[in-house]
């Protein structure tokens, strides 16, 4: 974690962005989008990890305007769409209290899906889809979509999933999927940690 020491109880929201890192042309270093983040007029700014995990207090409540303001300014300075999904702190830790599978122990065979809108109805489809082709093959992962939150629990591992790329396939862009971002659980307990700093 890097970062100046918060104001207690200070930090309001979660910024996670989608591939941050992941190949030479969406390589942004975190330093720099923490001093983004600052200059934007957030406070208390820290990161997790170099893979798009930014927690910060925000004077303006809503995360929808958040996002859209911070992925503006991201796109203007680095020429790099991160498509941010931006929670508040309450709704991070609904997303950890809606677990639907609480009995799993290894955080790294489980992962959200984090979405900033209410997916549609074409959303569980695919993912049911995804399911019974997965199950086909006898893969013995799962998922459950909860709210705007798909939770998926891959005992062999995400890289392994058959589940995770048959959901690749259903839910591509253009089928009424909107692109979200994927974090283990290991991730997603230590934002909600440093929310409540």
């Amino acid at each position: 974690m890097t970062g100046r020491p918060p104001v207690h109880g200070s930090r309001t929201h979660v910024a996670l962005l989608r591939a941050m890192n992941v190949g030479k042309d969406r390589s942004v270093s975190t330093a720099d989008v923490r001093s983004l983040l600052d200059e934007l007029g957030f406070g208390a700014v820290a990161s997790y990890l170099q893979s798009g995990n930014f927690v910060f207090a925000s004077p303006t409540p809503d995360p929808v305007a958040i996002a859209r303001r911070f992925d503006e300014a991201v796109v203007a300075r680095y020429g790099v769409a991160f498509d941010a999904v931006v929670l508040k702190a309450a709704e991070l830790a609904a997303v950890v209290g809606q677990n639907p599978y609480p009995d799993e122990q290894d955080p790294r065979h489980l992962h959200a899906v984090l979405r900033q809108h209410d997916p549609p109805p074409e959303v569980r489809e695919g993912i049911a889809l995804a399911l019974e082709r997965a199950r086909a093959r006898g893969c013995a992962d799962e998922a459950t979509l909860v709210g705007r939150t798909l939770y998926l629990r891959t005992p062999d591992g995400m890289g392994r999933s058959e589940l995770a790329a048959q959901l690749a396939r259903a839910l591509r862009p253009g089928r009424g999927y909107e692109l979200g971002t994927a974090r283990n659980w290991a991730t997603i307990t230590k934002l909600v940690e440093l929310l409540a700093a």
